[in-house]
């Protein structure tokens, strides 16, 4: 954090700005409460939100469906506006986006911030992000609920739907098993599974709403810019290939062998003693 960030105030309480998180950081609890830039309304010349006067805090649910003023008199909200982020730290933004101060008084921070060749592209051109997986490139189609492979019509790719359970919430990432010749999500048999697999690969993706913001906000009903000041907008990715060995399979495979073993051991106690056959009268 700079040593001095611009200063803003907000009924009665002190915010520093944070162009790095985009964020107001109350001055006397940085690490308490903050208003973020994301959660508020953009509306072009100045952002918009309703304030909670006792708790400090933006009220995500109130800003998007907005209050009227019985509301805001009984239960101590505030309708708040703040100036745009080019007017608040004209030097932060022109640092981070390498724009002129020029730049920041002809534009909007929505400008500035996201790139507005990909936008365009994707928004007025229908213009779909592309990912190269293990050196094949797919399609985000998320009307079609999957990546799609380009210039393979048999293959299925990978469909969303199919690889829920290999969803990483914490790193927001799928990391699944591929076939590089199907070009498609391939399931292993972790029951049966004795070595690690040579005709598949492991490959790491951004989950679809980061892949295609803009599809995913229109699939869901929301805004086409949300969440683009924030994260950005791109419209190239590239999956990361992971060494089978820095998988789960690893112990996966251990256990199952060692599993195979108790069982082939415990098949044998169990096997009975055959009776020797004594030889009887012939008929």
């Amino acid at each position: 954090m700079r040593s001095e960030l611009p200063e803003i105030e907000i009924e009665g309480t002190e915010y520093l700005f944070d162009i790095n998180q985009l964020a107001l950081i109350e001055k006397d609890r940085p690490e308490e409460r903050k208003l973020f830039f994301d959660e508020m309304n953009d509306c072009g010349t100045h952002y918009e939100f309703v304030y909670n006067l006792n708790s400090k805090r933006l009220d995500p649910l109130r800003t998007q469906e907005g209050i009227d003023a019985y509301i805001i008199g009984k239960h101590s909200f505030a309708n708040v506006k703040v100036p745009r982020i080019g007017e608040i730290d004209p030097q932060g933004i022109s640092k981070k986006y390498n724009c002129s101060l020029d730049d920041i008084r002809k534009k909007s921070d929505f400008e500035i911030m996201v790139n507005q060749e990909a936008y365009d592209l994707r928004v007025n051109k229908g213009v779909l992000p592309t990912i190269e997986i293990a050196g094949h490139t797919f399609y985000v189609d998320l009307r079609m609920d999957k990546l799609r492979p380009k210039d393979d019509f048999l293959s299925n790719g990978i469909v969303f739907s199919d690889i829920e359970r290999y969803y990483d919430l914490e790193k927001r990432t799928y990391t699944i098993p591929y076939n590089s010749k199907t070009h498609e999500f391939q399931e292993l048999d972790y029951l049966n599974l004795k070595e690690l697999p040579k005709d598949l690969v492991a490959v790491r993706f951004l989950s679809e709403r980061l892949l295609d913001r803009i599809g995913w906000n229109r699939t869901y009903g929301f805004e086409l810019t949300h969440g683009l000041v924030k994260n950005g907008l791109k419209l190239q990715f590239a999956a990361t290939n992971i060494p089978w060995k820095k998988t789960f399979l690893v112990d996966l495979i251990k256990s199952n062998l060692k599993a195979e073993k108790q069982l082939k051991k415990a098949a044998e106690k169990q096997q009975p003693i055959q009776p020797k056959q004594s030889k009887g009268r012939r008929m």
